[in-house]
């Protein structure tokens, strides 16, 4: 590649990553206006459970009651999808696989994203939420809940910070090109965290070891997180949980989920943002196969457990498994086999609907039916009766439970909006030197032509 159309090539990355971020259209701001909407629905009906307390939703402190339910679910589920990101990114770092320059940003804000969003619910699930301050001040290092408090919060500090450092040359890149045409707010914030970044060898040499140092870290922090989650489940005697595989279980359900999900934002932020051009159908592709891969493990992994337990019939496993197979929960259970596992199977391995827009699809079947496993995860074993005098638990989600996940979506929504709006949505320079290198290393971040508004 010469040297003019490296520079092309160069000024083409950065045009199409700042326009974002150098105007704002008014399609944004209505889309901001009614997640706000959405938001503030779920504010209301959070305030109603504050004043009312618990028994405003199906979990209501009564006999026959399941203790958890929607807000466990969800806090599975998020937790799990923030695997799109470090992990996955990670993964791809240390294999050193070209194509992922262009998804490792949206990927690793997915991370921070869907875990502010999940640490939210178990506070939801309290009550009150000055309870949580009680796991600091009188949690017990056996609880499974105290490990839990302490992974997610390392996995959240090791995830900002494994977004952060790769974006130090990019938010130079904003500091220079976008000086003059966003607020000054805004440039003060790109000067900050730029952190003085000149494009030194220096400077390089030492961004790449810290970005070395934090891929490796961060996959057993990754790993840890979900184990320790389904630990809260695996470490009681209650029929369905009783299983050493959740662990493992639970981190592949993570990582299968978490592909989805980068897939179903890929597609969106391609066709909002115009990156056609750098996220191809080969990335869909790709990420396709690491979604058959994976489906193909989490069947293994259900034959596995279930195979085991319905052989020996112990306790009240013929209650549990008659719920999941042929009772209420039949339904959740075998779509999230047949469209979560088998249909994306057969979308991605087949040639003719190996595309895109098939991809998509498969991936959005996959959320929908992941959130379904863990919702019958949650609550199915919680039905079960512990004594033989009793009968099964009851519970249905509340308007309040659904109006409070409703309203967490929206944030989640809410929060990758607002990121693509104000930070760079693909890693600039990550993309610069996969496609001109090994050239590209002497080419400098200097400022550029200014991005003006039309």
């Amino acid at each position: 590649m010469s040297a003019a159309e490296i520079g092309d090539a160069v000024a083409e990355v950065e045009d199409v990553t700042l326009a974002p971020l150098a105007r704002s259209s008014s399609r944004f701001r209505w889309l901001v206006a009614f997640l706000l909407i959405v938001i503030g629905f779920g504010l209301y009906a959070y305030s109603v459970q504050l004043h009312r307390g618990l028994a405003v939703t199906g979990m209501a402190p009564t006999i026959n009651k399941v203790m958890w339910g929607l807000y466990i679910t969800n806090f599975v589920f998020f937790i799990g999808i923030s695997h799109a990101g470090t992990l996955i990114s990670a993964i791809l770092r240390v294999s050193h696989a070209g194509w992922r320059t262009p998804i490792t940003r949206m990927a690793e804000f997915i991370t921070v994203v869907a875990l502010s969003v999940g640490a939210l619910f178990p506070i939801f699930d309290l009550g009150r939420p000055d309870r949580m301050l009680n796991v600091l001040r009188f949690g017990r290092w056996p609880s499974p809940i105290m490990w839990d408090f302490f992974a997610i919060a390392t996995y959240f500090v090791g995830s900002v910070t494994y977004l952060y450092l790769p974006m130090i040359p990019d938010l130079a890149i904003c500091r220079d090109r976008l000086a003059g045409v966003v607020s000054r707010r805004r440039e003060h914030f790109y000067r900050v965290f730029s952190a003085g970044w000149r494009n030194t060898p220096e400077q390089r040499r030492s961004l790449a070891s810290a970005i070395g140092l934090m891929m490796i870290v961060i996959i057993p922090v990754a790993v840890s997180v979900h184990t320790v989650v389904s630990w809260i489940f695996a470490m009681t005697l209650r029929t369905g949980w009783n299983t050493a595989i959740f662990g493992i279980y639970f981190v592949g359900g993570a990582i299968f989920s978490g592909i989805a999900t980068l897939i179903v934002v890929m597609a969106v932020l391609r066709r909002i943002y115009h990156l056609e051009r750098f996220i191809t159908e080969r990335h869909f592709v790709n990420l396709g196969y690491l979604l058959v891969s994976l489906a193909l493990v989490m069947l293994y992994f259900n034959i596995s457990e279930f195979l085991t337990a319905g052989y020996k019939l112990e306790g009240n496993e013929p209650v549990y498994l008659g719920q999941i197979f042929t009772g209420s929960f039949a339904p959740l259970y075998w779509f999230y086999v047949v469209a979560g596992l088998l249909v994306p199977i057969l979308l991605i391995t087949i040639r003719r609907t190996r595309r895109l827009h098939w991809v998509v699809a498969a991936a959005a079947l996959v959320d929908v039916a992941m959130w379904m496993e863990r919702y019958v995860i949650v609550v199915a074993s919680l039905k079960v009766p512990q004594m033989p005098y009793a009968n099964p638990a009851r519970y249905f989600p509340s308007w309040v439970e659904l109006a409070i996940s409703l309203g967490a979506l929206a944030f989640f929504a809410l929060l990758i909006t607002l990121f693509t709006r104000f930070l760079p949505v693909m890693a600039m320079w990550e993309i610069r030197e996969h496609e001109a290198e090994p050239e590209v290393s002497r080419i400098a971040l200097e400022p550029a032509r200014q991005v003006v508004t039309p």
